[in-house]
């Protein structure tokens, strides 16, 4: 039995994620105004297409989890990998607005078969006692996606409609995803070369809390993640607005450049240091690190020193949060039906991924920035309330009788 990691599917999933995330998710922000105006929307009507598709796919999430656990999540891939093809084709060759709608759909839902919640899932499959560090190496080449996909979408549109833009993510899927994700699930559940030792019992991580513990423990991780997921993607949806909104004018961006950097070195930091680390403990570090950078922006602002240590300490704690998602229900309830909680999380975290931009921007437009400031506050340390509450029910589960 091997210590080692896979490498070459790390290496592998790394280059689908940055791809995936890429060509799917943050591409769009750059080529939503031309779609605006190619089929007579406004911007806002657009991304609010977006959120309604990341809603509906988040729904879908549960079911495409038990797909992994029965199937093999490496064959889950290779479809997703296909469909997202063929949803930014229909999107590129779409002739009136309904076509678009529909691709734009498929799009948001291959996500959920090709992203984050699958790769950790073929991980657990492949090796499960080495998926903690697997999934963390993973979050950290992946990081790279929007550093990478933000100025060549922007190269490309340039030179490029975004219908042909959309061309050639497609093709990328195609030609790099689909033929690295078939080969990877000859490794992972039902492939023909799926190591022996990781599919035994040797190589089954059982989870920490026992039977009696765990719809407590898996409601407690739910409503955790979701409202951490909540804070996360308002702020970082709606950071330049709020900063200049603070008074900090033209730094606004420069200030939330800080963000992705910070999200890479968090896991980096954790890949190097936190090896000793427990889930649960992860889990409580990363939900101090939002409440806490918020409330520095709050009491700091327009202190541009003050809005670049939030944007890091942010950034920090965002950096982990992904790294959590994958490592924490493993930890917890075992490498058996991994897939299928994955899927329940999905589902929580797009539908805070949904909501949460729309409902800060109605508390924005209302109150102003210092009322989103401190309504995030609030919501931070309700999920540190309930990351500690799991982490005293792992305590006590692991007390002797």
């Amino acid at each position: 039995m091997t210590s080692r990691p896979p490498v070459a599917a790390i290496v592998s999933l790394g280059l689908t994620q940055i791809i995936g995330y890429g060509t799917l998710y943050y591409s769009f922000s750059i080529l939503a105004p031309d779609m605006a105006r190619d089929f007579g929307w406004s911007v806002d009507w657009v991304f609010g297409l977006l959120s309604a598709s990341l809603f509906v796919s988040g729904l879908v999430a549960p079911f495409a989890g038990r797909l992994m656990d029965r199937f093999g999540a490496g064959r889950v891939m290779t479809l997703g990998s296909l469909a997202a093809a063929l949803s930014l084709i229909i999107c590129a060759v779409a002739p009136h607005r309904g076509v678009f709608i529909a691709g734009l759909l498929l799009t948001e839902l291959s996500s959920n078969l090709v992203q984050y919640g699958a790769a950790f899932a073929l991980l657990v499959e492949i090796r499960p006692r080495e998926a903690k560090r697997s999934i963390t190496y993973l979050t950290l080449i992946a990081g790279f996606a929007s550093t990478i996909f933000w100025p060549v979408t922007t190269v490309l549109h340039t030179h490029l409609s975004w219908q042909q833009v959309y061309l050639v993510f497609a093709a990328l899927n195609l030609v790099l995803c689909l033929p690295l994700h078939a080969w990877l699930s000859l490794y992972g559940r039902g492939g023909r070369r799926a190591d022996e030792s990781a599919s035994g019992s040797a190589q089954v991580v059982t989870g920490l809390l026992p039977a009696a513990y765990r719809q407590q423990g898996f409601a407690l991780m739910l409503i955790g993640m979701g409202l951490l997921s909540f804070v996360n993607t308002a702020l970082l949806f709606h950071m330049v607005p709020v900063l200049t909104g603070l008074g900090l004018g033209g730094t606004a961006v420069l200030v939330a450049t800080l963000f992705g950097p910070a999200q890479v070195l968090s896991r980096f930091t954790n890949m190097i240091f936190g090896k000793n680390l427990g889930a649960l403990q992860l889990a409580v570090l990363t939900a101090v690190f939002a409440p806490l950078g918020i409330l520095v922006l709050t009491l700091t602002y327009p202190f541009v020193p003050g809005a670049m240590l939030f944007a890091i300490v942010f950034g920090f704690g965002s950096g982990l949060s992904s790294i959590v998602f994958g490592t924490l229900p493993l930890a917890l309830f075992g490498s058996e039906g991994y897939g299928a909680r994955q899927g329940q999380l999905t589902l929580v975290r797009l539908a805070a991924s949904a909501l949460s931009p729309f409902g800060l921007a109605v508390i924005l437009e209302r109150t102003g920035p210092d009322m989103v400031l401190w309504s995030l506050i609030g919501l931070g340390l309700v999920a540190l309330l309930f990351f500690l509450a799991l982490a005293r029910l792992g305590r006590v589960a692991l007390q002797p009788a």
